[in-house]
């Protein structure tokens, strides 16, 4: 198989899973830690979920680590300029993502949420509320959705569907492994 110049070998998106459950009072935002270039695992145990600002929002990435570094410190910049306004801040984020010459080259998926709000961001432009609480990005992110879906109306709170969700989705997708780290917050 032969590449472009400008085509990289190893697809965008491979090497992870993140999910955001919303259910009762909390609301979750859970990543594994498989990092892959092609088909080696790289590191086991890296830390793509955080908390940002001052620990009122959580995000998780999908994609190339730099990137998503930098989108991280762009989402802070904006949240301190618009504070408590989560979809403000990602609605001006992702216009800068779309129309700045640097940015629009990062490949990266974010999922983000604060107390009342859960988000998905894209390069595309796309700031989305999930439906029904859930929402998963990256390789296994629609094992993980799915899963997340078909538990969500059990007894389980949002922590135990996130990280079931997780687990199901490291049974299935080789790009995610059993690796979870878990932010969570109170939601209203």
């Amino acid at each position: 198989m032969t590449h472009s110049q400008n085509e990289s070998p190893y697809a965008p998106w491979h090497g992870t899973t993140i999910i955001t459950v919303r259910k009762g009072d909390k609301v979750v935002i859970a990543g594994d830690g498989q990092v892959s270039l092609g088909q080696t695992v790289i590191k086991h145990t890296a830390r793509k979920v955080r908390p940002l600002g001052k620990g009122d929002v959580i995000a998780g990435f999908a994609g190339s680590t730099a990137d998503a570094f930098t989108l991280f410190e762009r989402l802070e910049a904006k949240l301190e300029q618009y504070p408590g306004q989560l979809t403000r801040a990602c609605v001006e984020l992702a216009k800068d993502w779309r129309t700045d010459r640097y940015l629009r080259h990062l490949e990266a998926m974010m999922l983000v949420a604060d107390k009342s709000t859960s988000l998905v961001l894209t390069g595309n432009g796309d700031v989305l509320e999930p439906e029904g609480g859930v929402m998963g990005i990256g390789s296994g992110g629609n094992y993980a959705l799915a899963a997340a879906r078909a538990l969500i109306d059990t007894d389980m709170t949002a922590e135990q569907v996130a990280r079931k969700a997780m687990a199901i989705a490291a049974e299935i997708c080789v790009y995610t492994n059993t690796s979870v780290t878990l932010e969570q917050l109170d939601a209203v």
